[in-house]
């Protein structure tokens, strides 16, 4: 491939330095999806035996993902973040047009109850992965034509919720409440990191911890599953039953666990072994020691994050700052989420784990939000990254101190 037609353009991938990346990011994102596919294979080994009569099924299907979600990850390195920028309201617009393609009798799959997936012939695509990461977007994009605004009147407090509010309905329509809460969630630390007043941001807390209780109580399953996560021992072969299988699982790992391919509650005992609940089947295969190890991976690639966040504050990018935090905070929801509901600290609640649960949209969505991360961190580092600024090759030829 000829990368000559690309010189225009710097890129972390692109310059006379070489390979300019984030190293410790990378190697931390790369190390979970190592993990997750060491875990996929394991995890899903059985139930692919019995569904498909090939045991490896669904690992080549995630390797596949894979290969996709680096691929895309390389891509969007190759693109400025002034691109995203000036993209921020049709990426809006797409994310809704998506929200509401998945509710349409015929294009929307449907499965376990939910509408949450766009079939096509080999693959699903999940809409509300793609909105999450499009809400980021432009929500920075408003922080950054807004800020005065945002700071110092209720009005550029409340606008972004005309967006937000409506794209929350359709998640609930799918419903996808997790979804809802994550997205939700990183919305709100991107305007407290925006500079939302306290007093403001003390309100929407309020207003939302009322109506997550309005919407719990809305729906009888939703009830049925916070008071059972309390007990789910109370009711451990019906509502509780995937609790405690999961529960059972991480006694079983003890400190260092029965050893890799060895677990048993992915023997049919434990539903969604290889997705929503990856992590059970780690801890019994790995112990509470692989467990820990994993979740400090996961918290050393969530701050990371914040503070590619935090350079390219610093490097007056403020776009690029906002879309970092917001980025970070939708693995950090769905990481707390999903470990929170694997251990029985949070009722159960359908959300994959970043980087390591079998799906592909997520995977993908994953990949290239580090791919975003890691172009911010090149641009803040290197002061490349303005389209205003002229580049020639001298630019490229200087060496400077890698890393942070």
């Amino acid at each position: 491939m000829n990368f000559n037609i690309l010189k225009p353009y710097p890129s972390p991938l692109i310059s006379g330095r070489g390979i300019d990346v984030d190293f410790p990011m990378l190697a931390g994102a790369l190390g979970l999806l190592g993990l997750g596919l060491v875990m996929i294979t394991s995890a899903s080994s059985e139930v692919a035996a019995v569904q498909s009569g090939n045991a490896l099924y669904h690992m080549i299907r995630h390797l596949i993902y894979m290969v996709i979600g680096l691929g895309a990850c390389i891509a969007t390195m190759m693109v400025p973040i002034a691109t995203w920028q000036r993209m921020g309201f049709m990426m809006l617009v797409g994310a809704f047009g998506l929200l509401v393609m998945v509710l349409l009798p015929g294009i929307g799959r449907e499965v376990n109850g939910s509408m949450r997936w766009i079939g096509f012939s080999f693959f699903n695509v999940q809409p509300s992965e793609v909105a999450k990461v499009f809400v980021v977007i432009y929500l920075a994009g408003y922080l950054v034509r807004r800020q005065k605004e945002v700071r110092e009147s209720w009005m550029g407090f409340f606008k972004p919720f005309i967006v937000l509010l409506p794209m929350a309905g359709l998640l609930l329509m799918e419903p996808d409440f997790g979804a809802t809460v994550v997205m939700m969630g990183a919305a709100a630390a991107m305007l407290f990191l925006g500079g939302v007043g306290l007093l403001r941001f003390g309100l929407m807390v309020m207003l939302a911890v009322v109506a997550v209780v309005v919407l719990i109580k809305a729906q009888p399953y939703r009830m049925a599953r916070l008071t059972t996560f309390t007990d789910p021992w109370a009711d451990q072969f019906g509502s509780g039953y995937q609790l405690t299988q999961a529960l059972i699982a991480f006694g079983r790992g003890e400190w260092l666990g029965v050893g890799l391919g060895n677990s048993v509650q992915k023997q049919f005992y434990l539903p969604e072994a290889h997705t929503d609940f990856v992590f059970s089947v780690l801890a019994e295969e790995l112990g509470a020691v692989g467990s820990l190890l994993t979740v400090a991976l996961f918290v050393f690639v969530s701050v990371r994050a914040m503070y590619i966040g935090l350079w390219a504050e610093k490097a007056k990018q403020f776009f690029a700052a906002y879309m970092a935090y917001g980025l970070a905070f939708l693995w950090i929801g769905q990481f707390l989420i999903n470990i929170g509901v694997n251990v029985g600290l949070l009722p159960t609640k359908g959300l994959t784990l970043p980087f390591l649960s079998y799906g592909g949209s997520s995977l993908v969505i994953c990949c290239i939000c580090l791919g975003l991360l890691l172009r911010i961190e090149w641009e803040s580092r290197t002061h490349l990254g303005s389209e205003e600024m002229e580049f020639n090759e001298s630019d490229f030829a200087e060496e400077s101190p890698h890393g942070r």
